[in-house]
């Protein structure tokens, strides 16, 4: 017999499948922010609305879905208590997990290809794997449901010193507590890769190098080599861009 928490689980992992229209009420006050949430859904890491399946056969299918998907996530409950998101969004979040993830899990290759088609100008794949690595809190090559929403809740809802604890254990390439100067090159000449060659106005070769020295001789306050968590909170804490990019997705959601 099935324990009454299995039950549990197994219901609010059908409640998360109930179908209903995510885009009622206002729409957003600028429509650059409509932007940011589609390109942001689609982007961390699976994400994609839209379908020209009725309400009710995606219901039908998703109903056949259910049985054969590999992986069930936590209690809806149990994540709306430890996410900033209400049931409804999480419901909206997990449908389009699932669009893209009919397994539940998905991995660093499929990561990887999602990623890419926004920044076709370039090469993604290294920034993609960084990116990957900070969602995949267990570190067994694979993000579930939970880890995504997690890491979404505090890029999206979290605090600024969550959202800066968030960044600096993405840059801590190798976790050790600090940022090395060879992982922050390593994460700027990914992004220079991923923005491409062709950029306006153009880039210089040295540009990566230039901007690693520029980030260690703002954050490196007693010149070791290494930044400290303290030293990043402390500077970015600081400097009025760094914040107000912080509240870059406040609310698009």
């Amino acid at each position: 017999m099935k324990s009454r928490s299995h039950e549990q689980s197994l219901s609010d992992s059908r409640e998360l499948d109930r179908s209903y229209d995510p885009l009622t009420g206002n729409p957003p006050s600028k429509c650059n922010k409509k932007t940011i949430k589609q390109r942001l859904l689609k982007l961390l890491p699976c994400c994609r609305s839209g379908s020209s399946t009725s309400s009710n056969q995606r219901s039908i299918a998703d109903d056949g879905e259910l049985s054969t998907v590999c992986y069930r996530p936590e209690g809806l409950d149990r994540l709306v208590q430890r996410t900033n998101f209400s049931k409804k969004e999480l419901q909206v979040l997990y449908r389009g997990f699932k669009n893209e993830c009919p397994s539940g899990v998905v991995n660093e290759e499929t990561f990887k290809s999602i990623y890419s088609q926004f920044f076709p100008q370039g090469d993604s794949s290294m920034y993609a794997h960084f990116l990957f690595d900070a969602f995949d809190t267990h570190n067994n090559g694979s993000v579930t449901f939970e880890d995504f929403v997690r890491s979404l809740s505090i890029i999206l809802r979290g605090s600024t010193t969550d959202k800066l604890n968030w960044a600096f254990n993405m840059y801590d390439l190798n976790k050790d507590g600090c940022i090395s100067r060879e992982e922050m090159t390593d994460i700027m000449h990914s992004i220079y890769d991923m923005m491409g060659k062709f950029t306006y106005p153009n880039m210089e070769d040295s540009a990566p190098n230039d901007h690693v020295d520029n980030f260690f001789q703002k954050m490196d306050k007693n010149n070791d080599g290494v930044v400290t968590v303290e030293e990043f909170l402390d500077t970015c804490q600081k400097d009025e861009n760094i914040m107000q990019s912080m509240h870059m997705f406040d609310n698009v959601i």
